[in-house]
């Protein structure tokens, strides 16, 4: 039997921002905002995040941007108020997954990957937050990962990044549901993006498959899906949760 939904969402008056929104989970959900009439201001490090931005509509625009920078989130973010005047939903998505041994873990990649994963989203939730906060209104949700609470071989900074996410998501979500501004995360299993699935590629890819209860890694629009029920005005009373899309594998 095959499940479809039937809930259709209209997000016609939103503002929506997305982080790392140039291809995988981030562009897939930029194209179900698109549908569901939001406003789009995609941000991405690579320049063609302004052709997935005018592929989807002459209203959505891209930003290309460093999330680890300060000063290059502070400049998008005021552009992208002083051009909508709002955001209503913020996705923050980019991250990247180096891996390497924890006996030898480069120092360099280790600040690297905690200056994308964890302090890019800190830096991008603070640039919007002030306008949120005033408006009485948001939703952010933070992709984190089935690594931010399980170990896994060779991602010693992405696991500790990711377990930095659920930790920030939590204090914001305490501190901002009172003034009208949930906060939430979502942790994926390995999800079948080109980045994805060049990590857990051959018999790696087989094993990690053959480990998961459903016997297959997440799609892009299953963990799209989600991100849009967060923002939705459905799950206005769900903040400070870890919505795990991992197949069972965290129960195992």
């Amino acid at each position: 039997m095959v499940f479809k939904s039937n809930t259709t969402y209209d997000f016609t008056d939103a503002v929506v921002v997305i982080t790392g929104a140039a291809a995988g989970i981030g562009r897939k959900t930029a194209e179900l905002f698109a549908e569901a009439g939001a406003t789009l201001a995609l941000i991405d490090r690579a320049q063609s995040v302004t052709e997935v931005a005018s592929s989807l509509g002459a209203k959505h625009a891209g930003w290309i941007v460093d999330v680890s920078d300060a000063a290059s989130v502070t400049a998008a973010a005021n552009d992208i108020l002083t051009r909508f005047g709002h955001v209503d939903v913020l996705v923050n998505n980019a991250g990247i997954g180096p891996l390497a041994p924890a006996e030898n873990f480069p120092l360099e990649t280790w600040d690297k990957t905690i200056a994308v994963n964890l302090t890019g989203p800190f830096l991008i939730a603070r640039a919007f937050a002030s306008s949120m906060l005033a408006r009485k209104s948001g939703r952010i949700i933070n992709l984190a990962s089935q690594a931010a609470v399980i170990g896994i071989e060779g991602h010693l900074a992405y696991c500790a990044s990711k377990a930095g996410i659920l930790g920030m998501t939590n204090c914001m979500a305490l501190e901002w549901a009172p003034h009208g501004v949930t906060v939430n995360a979502i942790s994926p299993t390995v999800v079948e993006t080109e980045l994805g699935l060049s990590g857990w590629a051959g018999e790696t890819g087989v094993r990690a498959r053959a480990a998961i209860p459903t016997r297959r890694f997440a799609k892009p629009a299953e963990i799209a899906s989600a991100i849009l029920y967060l923002a939705s005005t459905d799950a206005a009373m769900i903040n400070g949760a870890n919505v795990l899309i991992d197949g069972g594998y965290t129960i195992t």
